[in-house]
């Protein structure tokens, strides 16, 4: 396990969480130590060897180009990719109305935009509330993470003719007061 260093970002206002707060999960080192897998600790992507056939990166900001480059490098995505790029991406999806799942794709050097190998829908519920849903959406992330050589042999993608669109930023807060508006309508929309 390859470990960059940690950069804390400024605490976001926002009416409600869509993700765990990872500072308060267990430390990566401990959870490595407990499966004996080695912990390397770099100070930058560069620092990663070439000795694998694959990576699988377990929450990261953007990897250099350097780093990229020859590697094949497995992200899981919280959107659908092509349609939901970059950041926010469940609060995307469910503002404008669109399908809500998780992305296994390899990374390369464009945002959220490298080859598709599965893409799972979340599950949404007429009952849920946007915690819930958020709830369920990120630990469908966790599992396909958990899964991704499954994922890897036999590859799902319902979604292979999405429209894509250009990666989103973080979703201001008139946005996100929206997306609690027109929620009943999304789970009516999508929900079962």
């Amino acid at each position: 396990m390859y470990a960059l260093p940690f950069k804390s970002r400024k605490q976001r206002g926002g009416l409600f969480k869509h993700r765990p707060d990872q500072s308060e999960a267990v430390a990566p080192q401990v959870l490595a130590e407990k499966h004996s897998i080695p912990y390397i600790i770099c100070s930058n992507d560069r620092e990663i060897d070439d000795t694998c056939d694959i990576y699988l990166i377990l929450g990261a900001g953007i990897l250099s180009a350097d780093c990229v480059s020859g590697r094949r490098i497995i992200n899981c995505h919280p959107g659908i990719i092509p349609a939901c790029r970059g950041l926010d991406s469940f609060k995307w999806a469910i503002l404008e109305m669109k399908p809500l799942g998780v992305t296994l794709h390899y990374i390369d050097e464009q945002v959220d935009a490298g080859e598709v190998i599965s893409v799972i829908p979340t599950e949404v519920y007429l009952t849920d509330s946007l915690i819930t849903l958020a709830r369920r959406h990120y630990e469908n992330e966790i599992d396909c993470l958990s899964r991704w050589d499954e994922f890897l042999a036999a590859p799902e993608n319902d979604f292979k003719s999405i429209e894509a669109e250009e990666p989103r930023m973080r979703m201001p807060l008139d946005k996100e007061r929206e997306l609690v508006r027109i929620f009943p309508a999304y789970t009516e929309r999508y929900g079962v």
